[in-house]
């Protein structure tokens, strides 16, 4: 979001006399093969992974919770097609299926981000489900539907809500994974097209320049390592914090 404001140069600005330059005060993460500042690079990267991470988790997040719901609620056949559907779909590597979808659609940002919500939906809905399949028999859910409440009332507004605690959590965790993917495909080049700038991308021009130049690399691969740290530290306290609630 503030890309503009804390990067000191454009990210696209080329400077062939100052390429591969190593850190210093003018460039602190060194210049990339055309001169570009990196530093500024991995500012823009951020906000290309981060809106990959919260657009693809928001999508799959929905698709996920609405799938699951609706089968764990309704169960019978429903629920076996759609569990079968989820159990396809989980035996696919998460790699692999991103990569077929992004194959089919063609290599850019969007694509990315439409391969990763289809890539991860099923774990959202196996969560979802299970919860709900552990609360629809509850007492105050046969209460309520004692007094004439109608099946869309019970399911969205007394069940999901006790149940999407332990799926938001999921969902943090989740934002750190989609970055690794965006990274692994942009790396492999079918994520966000030169000249914008996507960590994965200058990872994989970096190991061109690996023994010559480390720097192209290191910083970019440094940015996504703190980067799912911190959502991976985020989820894990959201966790507990969470369970001490529960508890109480």
């Amino acid at each position: 979001i503030f890309a503009d404001f804390i990067a000191p140069q454009s990210y696209r600005e080329q400077n062939l006399p100052l390429k591969n330059q190593s850190p210093s005060s003018n460039f602190w993460f060194g210049t990339d093969e055309f001169g570009r500042c990196i530093f500024s690079r991995i500012v823009y990267g951020a906000r290309i992974s981060l809106k990959v991470a919260i657009i693809s988790t928001g999508i799959s997040l929905l698709i996920g919770i609405i799938i699951g719901s609706i089968s764990a609620y309704y169960g019978g056949f429903l629920d076996q097609m759609l569990v079968v559907l989820m159990d396809v779909m989980w035996a696919f590597p998460t790699i692999l299926l991103s990569l077929v979808i992004v194959a089919i659609i063609g290599a850019s940002l969007n694509s990315v981000i439409i391969a990763i919500a289809l890539s991860y939906w099923v774990q959202y809905a196996r969560l979802i489900r299970g919860q709900i399949l552990s609360l629809k028999n509850e007492l105050y859910i046969e209460v309520t539907r004692s007094l004439g409440a109608n099946d869309s009332t019970i399911l969205w507004k007394h069940l999901l809500p006790n149940a999407i605690i332990p799926v938001v959590v999921a969902a943090t965790l989740g934002m750190g994974s989609a970055i690794v993917l965006e990274a692994t495909l942009s790396f492999l080049g079918m994520g966000a097209q030169p000249p914008t700038p996507s960590w994965g991308s200058m990872l994989s021009n970096g190991r061109t320049y690996l023994f010559l130049a480390p720097w192209l690399a290191i910083f970019p691969g440094i940015a996504t390592i703190v980067t799912v740290l911190g959502f991976n530290l985020l989820g894990d306290g959201l966790r507990d914090i969470m369970d001490i609630k529960m508890k109480e």
